[in-house]
């Protein structure tokens, strides 16, 4: 059928009211993706993220970053209180989903149009141009740079090399250059495009420059420095009991960040250490273990450090209340293949393992209560028991976290050491007595254990030919 002119534009009339009608039916507030012009249109959006409601300096720096003119936008859960009066070109983004509000409130990718974003530290006052440069520098540097910072303040930023070992849930700092830059330490003003922050899995997570840094590492994007500094507000000192939350919640906020990115070790480039998994008080970082396979072998991942380090703590406790009481032990399975292999615990195993004489039960007080059937902690917070499982024991890295070393106890019998519980693991087998007579001593987990005198032939018995050199 042929179509006439008039046709076709009253078909494009309708067309056009049909869209207008479906806008107005969304109903008031932002206007749906379908309905709001195409994204990407030049320009910066400033983001301001990293704020306390208590005390900030929030209308100053949304006022001085709203004269340029550019866009302004306050994310945050909730909205400030007490309230923070915004100037006209500054919109709050509450990013915490409301049950009468539409969705794309929860979504502030919907809300940034333009194709540049800068994430804007509190008290950062705006310089005319600087953002352009920024952008200028991000779009003209080499083709890894997705990322620009420039200082808020009189201090420069320090440039820090970062390097994410996610299988050991590990972030690693260093001393970087400006041509090795991954991170930086110092109040800085971040740019990137509007593409790659919403990419992110976690976009607006705080502490801001943490989070981006990291996830930025975790994708190999460059980072540039600039020289040129955004002036810092004068601000009255911040009274202590004021301190003294803002560095509670930014710790607070620095865990949640850390869980929710799988890391649990910061290792800082002056050698220090920040710790954010498990702990004496706390449930360990992984549930119960089904077929001898944790769910974080599932994940690609090994034991977390935290746990390795409370396993090194329990073993070390323990052969030293043991050899204090006179309880002939010694390292057996996986905990003596991992130290004929690395004088360690096996990066990726969740138990150490000990095998005692069974005669010697009555000797170690601990191990007594718990033969009786009474677990019983010690003066150091150490939860010994006999196991649900058989006859042998554990103990654990405290009531909450049990994290443990399993005591195994054998006895002789005809020349050959045997036991009374068999769990059906393939290196659960009886040992002649000779490879205990003697013992001798072996690096393991920072201390030195007793261990059987032929290591490798224990193993191998135990393991298989080869089970040093082949790890699975």
């Amino acid at each position: 059928m042929r179509v006439t002119p008039c046709q076709a534009a009253l078909a494009g009339a309708i067309s056009l009211n049909l869209l207008l009608l479906f806008c107005a039916w969304r109903g008031p507030g932002p206007s749906p993706p379908s309905c709001r012009p195409p994204r990407g249109i030049p320009g910066v959006t400033v983001l301001l993220r990293d704020f306390e409601d208590f005390d900030n300096d929030l209308a100053g720096t949304a006022r001085s970053f709203a004269s340029l003119p550019v866009p302004v936008l306050v994310a945050a859960e909730a909205a400030p209180y007490p309230p923070v009066p915004l100037p006209a070109g500054a919109r709050l983004l509450l990013l915490h989903p409301a049950a009468d509000q539409p969705p794309p409130l929860a979504h502030p990718e919907l809300h940034v149009r333009t194709r540049h974003v800068a994430l804007v530290p509190d008290g950062a006052r705006a310089v005319p141009g600087l953002l352009e440069r920024m952008r200028d520098a991000l779009e003209r540097g080499p083709r890894d740079t997705q990322l620009v910072a420039a200082p808020v303040g009189s201090e420069p930023l320090q440039c820090l090399e970062l390097r994410l070992e996610p299988r050991v849930w590990t972030a690693r700092y260093g001393t970087g250059t400006p041509g090795g830059c991954r991170a930086v330490e110092g109040t800085a003003v971040l740019l990137l495009r509007t593409r790659d922050l919403f990419a992110l899995p976690f976009p607006l997570a705080r502490p801001v420059p943490a989070a981006i840094f990291i996830q930025a590492a975790l994708r190999g994007w460059g980072l540039r420095v600039l020289p040129v500094a955004f002036p810092a507000s004068r601000r009255p000192p911040v009274s202590p009991h004021s301190r003294w939350k803002a560095e509670n919640l930014a710790e607070s906020r620095r865990r949640r960040l850390m869980r929710d990115l799988g890391i649990k070790r910061e290792v800082l480039a002056d050698g220090g250490e920040r710790w954010y998994g498990c702990g004496k008080e706390t449930a360990r970082c992984f549930g119960t273990v089904h077929a001898q396979t944790p769910q974080y072998l599932l994940a690609g991942r090994w034991t977390p450090p935290c746990c390795l380090r409370a396993l090194r703590e329990t073993a070390r406790h323990v052969a030293g209340a043991l050899e204090a009481a006179g309880v002939r032990y010694w390292l057996e399975g996986g905990s003596l293949l991992g130290a004929a292999r690395l004088g360690d615990i096996i990066p990726w195993d969740y138990d150490v393992d000990l095998g005692i004489y069974q005669e010697d039960v009555g000797k170690c007080r601990w191990l007594a209560a718990a033969a009786a059937g009474e677990p019983v902690e010690d003066a150091e917070g150490f939860l010994w028991e006999k196991a649900a499982e058989g006859d042998f024991y554990r103990v654990h890295y405290s009531r909450s976290n049990r994290l443990h070393v399993d005591l195994w106890p054998f006895y002789p019998r005809g020349g050959v050491m045997t036991k009374d519980t068999w769990l059906g693991h393939p290196q659960d087998v009886e040992f002649p007595e000779s490879f205990l007579q003697p013992r001798v001593p072996m690096a393991f987990a920072g201390f030195t254990a007793m261990a059987p005198n032929n290591a490798r032939a224990f193993l191998e018995l135990k393991f298989g030919p080869g089970a040093i050199e082949n790890p699975e």
